[in-house]
């Protein structure tokens, strides 16, 4: 790998003096580090005659000497040990700057905008956010509960957590697992799905695939609620105001409610997590990618309507 540029910096002697180049101060510490101009010239990558000229052109326009010559090698004077000492001062600095660069960029820090839809928040996010909170304590967190889709194009928000079929084709990101829908009742009831009224989320919600799915079961008369957000849909089913299509991870957790169909193949949905091209590779954004992914993989048989041991926190 090339060696990466060093800042041009320079001082002066004095105020009003001769600038002195940062590469300057790093030739005098060589010299006196190592006594000796080859070798010096040798760690800078320049050949003995450079150095030599170089030295003679500092001496000359700081008008002071630095460095004895002797048979046995360069022996630094007075002059000559300041300025490499802070030569090593500015070589701290700089080594300093580019482990806080480094650091910076990799260490998830900043404020991250995460937008998900109000039922995703509740039921599967907001654990995970603390988790995450706790993990790292450098992000600050804006949650944006939104039913309709951010244009993360516009940077409306980092990160989206979408039940989606179909995810844009600007955003990149990592699908998680399938979201299974089934038809749920309240446990202590008799329902006879045929005859039952039912709730249902309205023609505005996913492109009106609900509002069709109940319609080919029952007629308009028998849809007792309708609600232009997924949001209430549970509760209205646990306080006995009809049937209707719940996510499993949702459904199969309360002990007020029972499955009354398998999971319904039309209603399924997929779980992305997305985010714009410029932003998977900034450090608050891939961490908070890499854990939400962690934390939803032990979940998916739940997701997914399957029997597990585990369930949605």
């Amino acid at each position: 790998m090339p060696r990466r540029a060093r800042p041009s910096l320079q001082v002066c002697k004095e105020e009003g003096g001769v600038p002195v180049a940062w590469d300057e101060f790093r030739l005098v510490r060589a010299i006196a580090e190592r006594g000796a101009l080859a070798p010096a010239a040798a760690h800078l990558g320049i050949n003995p005659s450079t150095a030599f000229r170089r030295l003679a052109a500092i001496e000359a326009e700081l008008g002071a000497r630095l460095f004895e010559r002797h048979r046995s090698g360069y022996v630094a004077t007075p002059a000559g040990e300041a300025m490499a000492a802070s030569a090593a001062r500015m070589e701290e600095e700089v080594a300093r700057f580019d482990r806080e660069v480094a650091d910076r960029a990799q260490t998830p820090s900043g404020l991250l905008r995460v937008t998900a839809a109000g039922t995703l928040v509740t039921d599967l996010l907001m654990p995970m956010l603390g988790r995450f909170r706790a993990r790292y304590r450098q992000v600050q967190i804006e949650l944006i509960t939104s039913e309709e889709a951010l244009n993360l194009s516009r940077r409306d928000a980092d990160v989206a957590l979408r039940a989606t079929r179909d995810p844009p084709p600007n955003l990149v990101g990592r699908r998680l697992a399938t979201i299974a829908w089934a038809v749920y009742g309240p446990a202590q009831a008799m329902v006879d799905g045929a005859e039952a009224d039912w709730v249902s989320p309205s023609e505005a919600v996913a492109g009106g695939l609900f509002a069709r799915f109940v319609a080919a079961r029952a007629g308009p008369e028998r849809v007792a609620l309708r609600l232009n957000t997924v949001q209430g849909l549970c509760e209205a089913i646990c306080e006995g105001i009809g049937i209707g299509p719940l996510p499993c991870y949702r459904g199969d957790r309360l002990a007020q409610l029972r499955r009354l169909s398998g999971p319904e193949p039309a209603l399924a949905g997929t779980l992305w997590l997305l985010t714009h091209p410029d932003l998977r590779h900034a450090a608050r954004v891939r961490a908070f990618m890499d854990h939400v992914a962690a934390e939803v993989a032990p979940l998916r048989p739940a997701l997914e309507g399957r029997p597990s041991h585990g369930s949605v926190p």
